[in-house]
C-alpha cells in the first residue's frame, strides 16, 4: 500500500518573503490603478487645499489607464468643470500639479477683470479667491484679462482656486487627458509644515479638522 507523505511546512522566512512580495505587489496595484496620496506644497489652491494637506487621489474615476503611457484602456467618465485634478504638469511631466478643472474640450474660456466666462456665459464659480483688489491689463501678462480663447480636443484648461497666485492654465495652456492622473477626493492628514519637525509645535500643528474632510 501506497503511503502519502504530508507536504512539508515552508519556514518562517520563506512564509514571511511570500506575504511581503505579495503585499508589495497588491500596494503597486493599488498605488498605480485605483488610488495614490500625495501632498500639497503650495498655496495655489487655498483655501480649499492648504500647505501641508496629504490628500488622497482616485485613479480610476476617469478610467483604467496603461502605466506609464496615459492611454485609457477603459473608459468611465473624463473631468468636468470643477473636478480637482492631478496632472503632469505639460512643461515638466516629471512634476505633478493640482488644479481645478474650468473648461473642457471645445469650450471657449474668457476672463475679464478676473471674472470667469465660459462659451461668453458668467462661470459658476464657487470656489476661486481673489487676495488681490489690483486688476491688472492683460499688457502685463494674463491673470485678470486672458482669452478668449478654445480649449483643444482632448484636453483640459485649468486654474488655482487662489487666483492671484496661481501658476496655471492662462500662464502655460492645456492640459492633455492623458496627462491626468486622477480626481482629488479626500484629505487623510494635515498640518503645518513651516512649524520645527522636532518640537511639541509640530503636534500642536496637525489640523485635526481637516483630517478625512471631502475634497470639493
Amino acid at each position: 500500500m501506497t503511503s502519502l507523505k504530508s507536504p512539508q511546512k515552508k519556514s518562517a522566512v520563506r512564509e514571511n518573503f511570500e506575504a511581503i512580495v505579495i503585499a508589495l505587489i497588491l500596494a503597486l496595484f493599488i498605488r498605480t490603478f485605483v488610488v495614490q496620496a500625495f501632498k500639497i506644497p503650495s498655496g495655489s489652491m487655498l483655501p480649499t487645499l492648504q500647505i501641508g494637506d496629504h490628500i488622497l487621489v482616485n485613479k480610476f474615476i476617469y478610467g483604467v489607464k496603461v502605466p506609464f503611457t496615459g492611454k485609457v484602456v477603459i473608459p468611465v467618465k473624463n473631468p468636468q468643470p470643477n473636478d480637482i485634478i492631478v496632472f503632469k504638469y505639460p512643461e515638466n511631466p516629471k512634476l505633478d500639479y493640482i488644479k481645478r478643472v474650468i473648461a473642457t474640450e471645445g469650450q471657449t474660456v474668457e476672463i475679464r477683470d478676473k471674472k470667469v466666462y465660459i462659451d461668453g456665459v458668467p462661470f459658476a464659480d464657487a470656489h476661486g479667491v481673489h487676495r488681490d483688489d489690483n486688476i491688472l491689463s492683460a499688457v502685463y501678462g494674463p491673470r485678470d484679462n486672458f482669452g478668449p480663447v478654445t480649449v483643444p480636443a482632448h484636453s483640459l484648461f485649468v486654474m488655482g482656486d487662489n487666483r492671484d497666485n496661481s501658476h496655471d492654465g492662462r500662464f502655460w495652456g492645456f492640459v492633455d487627458l492623458q496627462a491626468v492622473r486622477g480626481k482629488a477626493f479626500m484629505i487623510y492628514w494635515s498640518w503645518d509644515v513651516q512649524k520645527d519637525f522636532f518640537s511639541i509645535d509640530r503636534f500642536r500643528s496637525i489640523r485635526w479638522g481637516r483630517i478625512c474632510d471631502i475634497v470639493h
